[in-house]
């Protein structure tokens, strides 16, 4: 069975040239150097095999980058750019911005308001009266105060804003 020689890359002067100023920079990165180096042997008409021993990579990451310079090619992006790792999609969110405002809101508040026999909020009595209220079914404690910590929120600190001495 005959195997299909991978797409010809023809590269112009100026990008070789870019990408051969990528690799002779000492302060490039080792992965974007690598990938470099993985154009500049397939434009010398290596297949994916021979990229892979002379590198010492995947044959799947001789192929990817190959595949992932004709994808970016036709989107005018400089050269480094194009060397990039894709953007990563991540865990879909959980909580809506209306939710997260809320917990803010409620950590901003006197626990007396809600009936809660505390002098101030910690993380588990904001995960268990948001959850009371309905506005969010389930968040771990840990969550509660990882939100507040990124807001920059301290309620165990807010009667001290809220009701200056």
């Amino acid at each position: 069975m005959a195997r299909l020689a991978p797409k010809e890359l023809n590269l112009s002067d100026c990008d070789r040239l870019e990408l051969q100023q990528l690799l002779n920079r000492h302060s490039t990165e080792q992965q974007i150097a690598l990938r470099a180096k993985i154009i500049l042997l397939a434009s010398e008409g290596k297949n994916h095999g021979e990229i892979a021993r002379t590198l010492n990579i995947s044959l799947d990451m001789a192929r990817l980058w190959r595949n992932r310079w004709f994808e970016t090619s036709d989107k005018k992006l400089p050269i480094f750019d194009r060397l990039q790792d894709s953007e990563r999609i991540g865990a879909p969110v959980k909580f809506s911005m209306e939710q997260v405002i809320e917990l803010f809101a409620l950590a901003c508040s006197k626990p007396e308001d809600y009936g809660r026999p505390i002098s101030h909020w910690t993380n588990r009595e904001l995960a268990d009266e948001i959850i009371k209220q309905g506005i969010i079914e389930s968040i771990s404690v840990r969550h509660v105060g990882r939100l507040l910590e990124e807001a920059e929120l301290k309620p165990d600190q807010s009667r001290y804003w809220l009701t200056p001495p």
